[in-house]
């Protein structure tokens, strides 16, 4: 196989996510005024749809396009983003309904290990897949996976929030907007830096690296559960604000990382044309 360095992306294609905020705006805006001014409720669900993905696809969008070379194949980050959302939703909604009606206090913290773990599921599938390609695939997956359980849980707030204000759209596309733009600083963080110490973990092949890589992942593991628990047992706006500020510093570090590690690094033997930059994990 080849092993000739992965091409370097431009820079407007780096800032490609810049694009999908500006058109995915665009497009909400047009199919709310289309859908007020014919009145035709039709159209609400792609108006559901558009509140919800817009900005969690946009920050996918610049964890998988703004680093130099390719950090996972577009097809894996599409079935992250796809099939962790359900996944992730599904498996959250079974196991999360006897939690929240056994446990008292220790259940917010119940909830943040459920949502956790079951958003991790597919991203480790893919892992296992192509992580010996791409080592720093992690963090695009678990934001891929992240985006995609957000997209759909804001979905569902939204549309209990229409029929709780029985018809009310505007009461609706506030808690799709609120939401919308707290995305990046919840699920999608945090699923993002879990998965990208995962990959850490997985990719180690000396003992000792290996051990360490470990240790880093649960330690990672449990500061995003108490994040998340945080978030949703303590709704004071000073929580949620510094809960914020930890979520996007952390995930915009770990999104730097492959930038930092693309420098001067050396494909390995055996990679295939173009994956990655070959750097270990």
């Amino acid at each position: 196989m080849s092993t000739s360095p992965a091409p370097v992306r431009s820079w407007w294609s780096r800032a490609s996510w810049v694009l999908v905020l500006v058109l995915g705006i665009a497009t909400y805006v047009a199919e709310q005024q289309v859908m007020l001014a014919t009145r035709n409720p039709n159209l609400f669900p792609s108006l559901l749809l558009l509140g919800a993905a817009v900005v969690p696809m946009t920050v996918l969008a610049y964890a998988a396009t703004s680093s130099r070379t390719a950090l996972a194949p577009s097809t894996w980050v599409a079935v992250s983003a796809f099939f962790g959302g359900v996944v992730g939703t599904l498996s959250a909604g079974v196991l999360e309904y006897d939690v929240l009606t056994r446990l008292g206090v220790g259940s917010m913290l119940a909830v943040g290990v459920i949502e956790e773990a079951t958003k991790l599921v597919v991203p480790l599938v893919v892992l296992l897949l192509v992580g010996r390609w791409y080592p720093f695939a992690g963090v695009v997956l678990g934001v891929a996976s992240g985006a995609g359980f957000a997209t759909l849980e804001t979905m569902g707030y939204g549309f209990t929030a229409l029929l709780a204000s029985r018809g009310d759209v505007l009461a609706a596309e506030r808690t799709l907007q609120l939401r919308a733009l707290l995305a990046p600083a919840g699920h999608v963080a945090w699923t993002g830096v879990a998965a990208a110490a995962l990959a850490a973990a997985l990719g180690a092949r000396e003992p000792g690296r290996r051990s360490r890589a470990t240790r880093r992942f649960a330690w990672t593991f449990v500061a995003v559960v108490l994040l998340h628990a945080a978030w949703d047992g303590l709704p004071s706006t000073a929580v949620r604000v510094a809960v914020a500020v930890v979520s996007v510093g952390w995930l915009l570090l770990v999104v730097h990382r492959p930038h930092v590690a693309a420098r001067g690094a050396e494909p390995m033997t055996g990679w295939p044309p173009g994956a990655s930059y070959g750097v270990r994990a």
